[in-house]
């Protein structure tokens, strides 16, 4: 009687251990033979497993079990190498202090395929835990996010661990919105040139960073124009020159009064096209909290105001122009690409608007109509770019 035949596999091989399990090596994409990650009870547990890892090959979804075991730590240092040269300085600094202070103590020395939303979850738990903020949790989370992104891009693993992980709420914080008239105070109760700096702010739409870094070249006094293409921002203690957010470069119309102002200081600053026109006492950059303590706190405060920042004035600009002349005017005063960001974040419904709303239904009721206009925004005449602070 003839022996019994043994089955010939055509992918993969499978030997009996002494345990009596089963293990499976397979070859990859490259020819080299590696084994399952486990063993299995039976032949037929075995078959299918190689199977499975056969069709996994074909369809090009296979991944190297050995780039999974590359540690969060060294992914993280390649991928800020990688990415590095597209952010901006500050950007750039922030990223690394996260990695170095709250990704790598927690989760450098693990693979990347150990890593599991679980694991990621106990992670934003513990920040939560030691008092930070929700702010700064939820941007170490999109650096985490990122890496990860990265390494299944990369097809370092299958799917990202950063997914379905809850994060702490942030806080509703409202812009505290000015009325012109406001702002005019403040300006007024400045020292000069700052008082010019904070006009900027507030009837320019300016960020604090890119007041900070206007240089002499920037003001076109006769075609009343200013051009933002650049931005003083601090990273780590150090100041650094960089373009604007977004890296979105635009230029600005000014009124006619600021722009005489801006002539008549121009007059008198030292130094060529790239002099700075603010700086501090000792002909530096201005750093913000110092400059912010020295001239803006005091100014508020003799203006009979309080809890107001610069970027406030930012945002009751965007306010006052997007109440009279639109979202998408509001968008480009502030060097916004989309203007859904403005209204986000800026734009705010400017008071007394909604009261004049029902004083027009009224006529829509009678079928007629009534134009608001730009009445009664902020006062009870129109207030516009051509009236800035005297």
């Amino acid at each position: 009687m003839p022996g019994k035949r043994k089955s010939r596999r055509q992918f993969g091989r499978v030997r009996k251990l002494p345990s009596g399990r089963y293990q499976v090596r397979y070859p990859g994409p490259d020819g080299i033979l590696r084994p399952a990650d486990r063993t299995f009870p039976t032949t037929t547990d075995a078959d299918l497993w190689l199977a499975r890892k056969r069709i996994e090959i074909e369809e090009g979804r296979w991944l190297d079990p050995a780039e999974g075991k590359t540690t969060v730590q060294d992914w993280a240092a390649r991928w800020l190498a990688s990415v590095g040269p597209q952010l901006k300085h500050k950007t750039w600094a922030t990223y690394s202090s996260i990695i170095k202070s709250r990704i790598n103590p927690a989760l450098g020395d693990r693979e990347l395929s150990s890593v599991r939303p679980i694991t990621v979850a106990e992670w934003v738990s513990k920040m939560q835990t030691d008092g930070m903020g929700a702010s700064w949790i939820r941007q170490c989370y999109r650096v985490l996010a990122q890496i990860m992104d990265s390494a299944v891009d990369n097809g370092l693993i299958a799917v990202t661990p950063c997914r379905g992980v809850r994060l702490p709420r942030m806080p509703q914080t409202e812009p505290h919105i000015l009325t012109p008239q406001e702002a005019s105070e403040i300006v007024t109760n400045t020292k000069a040139p700052h008082d010019l700096l904070i006009a900027l702010l507030a009837f320019a739409g300016l960020r604090i960073g890119e007041a900070f870094a206007l240089r002499r070249a920037d003001i076109n006094i006769g075609a009343r124009l200013l051009v933002v293409d650049e931005n003083l921002a601090e990273a780590n203690g150090a100041l650094v020159f960089d373009t604007p957010k977004s890296h979105q470069k635009r230029v600005l119309s000014l009124a006619p009064s600021l722009v005489e102002r801006l002539s008549a200081y121009l007059d008198q600053l030292p130094g060529g096209e790239d002099a700075l026109l603010f700086t501090n006492g000792a002909g530096r950059p201005l750093r913000y909290n110092q400059w912010r303590k020295a001239y803006f706190n005091p100014a508020v405060a003799a203006a009979g105001l309080k809890d107001v920042t610069p970027h406030d004035l930012r945002a009751s600009h965007a306010t006052w122009v997007a109440d009279r002349y639109g979202v998408m005017t509001a968008a480009h005063r502030l060097g916004h690409s989309n203007a859904s960001v403005t209204t986000r974040h800026y734009a705010r419904p400017a008071a007394g608007r909604d009261a004049q709303v029902a004083e027009a239904s009224e006529s829509w009721i009678g079928g007629h109509d009534i134009d608001l206009g730009a009445r009664g925004g902020h006062g009870d005449s129109p207030q516009t770019e051509e009236e800035p602070p005297a």
